[in-house]
């Protein structure tokens, strides 16, 4: 593919519909009573058409095209820009389509490259078909996997408008709708919604007025107190994961599906959390840190974090073994910290715990909501001994492992001589584990 291609040409119409809706949401109520509906309306359309005619511009002017080993994205008209993405670093490629573009037959595509800031060059929007076969070209150039054999099925891609394919591979697991709902009504924002919609409503009485903009306003208010659950809900819609050789594929969502790819040999550390208020039913979640995504992108829904939802300790444990073979998270060695470390944990320090298994470092927190941190010892980059000026005073210190994707783990308060003792242990391992160049 020498000769650049355009983006697919309803790609103005969504980033105009998009525009829209931004342009709506940063034009508060009290524009709209200041101005009247009318100059309101007129405001929007102007605005929106503005934004409609950058999008058509922008779309003439940009194009990408394959170049050996290498992805160009040529933009802009009065600065023409090209990006030059060598297709060695590039990590995944994933498939997303927000509700729109399920609606149009469209998807979007979006780059992961080692050590980039946030996601590079995304594509908005291509054909399905176009989408699909240009993702599988690009990693199959950046050598990602191997080339499918002559005969073989391309891999699902979704055909109708919001429905996720199966992923590609060997099933894993598939979470229940019904379990995701519950799990977010089993949340602190859930329980706390009475209260807050009692107290937008007093709020709202308490003013006297039944005008427009007061119905709109506590609607808003509303609103925003069922988002973050409501999202969660809407982002894991139909979760699934699956196996595929040295690869985890995920399919998620309902209003915007993406598929995603999870190289296993990239997988820095797994996170197990146990809500206070999903331990009634057993449940817990899993993520995921990757190195080479963006850690720094605003939008944290982008990061291949997800690996359950929500599930039992028995699928857990499943999948869990098949990210890290050989580990089982009911029999993973964890010690608390010496009685004296009660004194800057009064609460939790019984909830501390760290400890050496035979293939990860492991350590434990958190009181209301527990959490578990595994860090594979290959992927260990640095260990290090913190002391602060409380810890010195009652022979204390804490253990940081660090690893390329993310924060690794941190073994809280840990005698001093044992700490020191872990650190070099760590580090010893790290270096055992990691293959030789």
């Amino acid at each position: 593919m020498h000769s650049r291609q355009r983006l697919h040409p309803l790609s103005p119409a969504l980033h105009g519909a998009k525009s829209l809706v931004v342009v709506i949401a940063g034009l508060s109520w009290s524009t709209l009573s200041r101005v009247g509906f009318g100059w309101f309306v007129a405001m929007v359309i102007v605005i929106a058409l503005g934004a409609t005619v950058l999008a058509v511009v922008s779309w003439y002017n940009t194009g990408y095209q394959v170049v050996g080993r290498e992805l160009r994205i040529h933009e802009g008209l009065l600065w023409r820009r090209t990006r030059a993405i060598p297709l060695e670093r590039l990590q995944a490629v994933e498939v997303v389509r927000p509700l729109l573009a399920q609606l149009t037959g469209l998807a979007e595509l979006r780059l992961e490259v080692v050590g980039g800031g946030k996601t590079e060059a995304p594509l908005a929007f291509l054909g399905v078909a176009e989408a699909a076969a240009l993702r599988r070209r690009l990693l199959a150039l950046a050598g990602a996997r191997t080339a499918a054999a002559p005969g073989a099925p391309p891999a699902q891609v979704p055909t109708q408008a919001g429905e996720p394919p199966v992923p590609a591979g060997r099933p894993l697991h598939a979470v229940e709708n019904r379990d995701l709902l519950i799990s977010q009504l089993l949340t602190p924002q859930a329980f706390l919604l009475p209260f807050g919609v009692v107290f937008v409503v007093a709020q709202f009485l308490s003013e006297g007025s039944w005008s427009f903009i007061a119905v709109a306003s506590t609607l808003t208010a509303m609103a925003g107190i069922l988002l973050q659950p409501v999202r969660r809900v809407l982002d894991d819609w139909r979760f699934q994961l699956a196996r595929d050789e040295d690869r985890l594929r995920i399919r998620n969502g309902l209003l915007e599906t993406r598929a995603q790819t999870v190289p296993l040999h990239r997988v820095q550390t797994v996170g197990v959390t146990w809500p206070l208020l999903w331990r009634v039913k057993g449940w817990l979640r899993l993520r995921l840190e990757v190195a080479g995504y963006a850690a720094g992108e605003p939008d944290q829904r982008n990061r291949p974090d997800r690996l359950l939802p929500v599930g039992d300790l028995t699928t857990g444990e499943a999948i869990v073994a098949e990210v890290l073979p050989g580990v089982v998270l009911s029999s993973l060695p964890l010690t608390p910290p010496p009685t004296r470390a009660r004194w800057v944990n009064p609460l939790s320090r019984q909830v501390l715990g760290a400890g050496l298994a035979e293939r990860v470092f492991v350590v434990r927190s958190g009181l209301l909501t527990r959490q578990l941190t595994i860090v594979p010892y290959a992927r260990l980059q640095s260990v290090r001994v913190v002391q602060g000026p409380v810890q010195r005073m009652l022979g204390l210190a804490t253990v940081h492992a660090d690893t390329a994707g993310g924060a690794g783990a941190a073994a809280v308060d840990r005698d001093v001589t044992e700490a020191w003792t872990l650190a070099a242990e760590l580090t010893t391992r790290a270096h055992t584990a990691r293959p030789t160049p």
